[in-house]
């Protein structure tokens, strides 16, 4: 993996990231710590799911 492969991997996975974490928010009723800890670990997870099934069905 060179820096530019890298560099986007960072991207997408922050992208993703950003994505769910603005969606946990939107759902969510309450928003404190807890809530903010929890949603920002579980779209840590599903950053890294999405990357992981685009990764698998594109074949890179």
């Amino acid at each position: 993996m060179n820096g530019r492969t890298a560099l986007l991997a960072t991207a997408e996975l922050l992208g993703w990231w950003a994505a769910l974490a603005v969606l946990w928010l939107v759902f969510i009723s309450t928003v404190d710590t807890l809530e903010l800890v929890v949603g920002a670990g579980a779209a840590c997870l599903g950053a890294l799911a999405a990357r992981a099934a685009r990764r698998a069905v594109t074949g890179r």
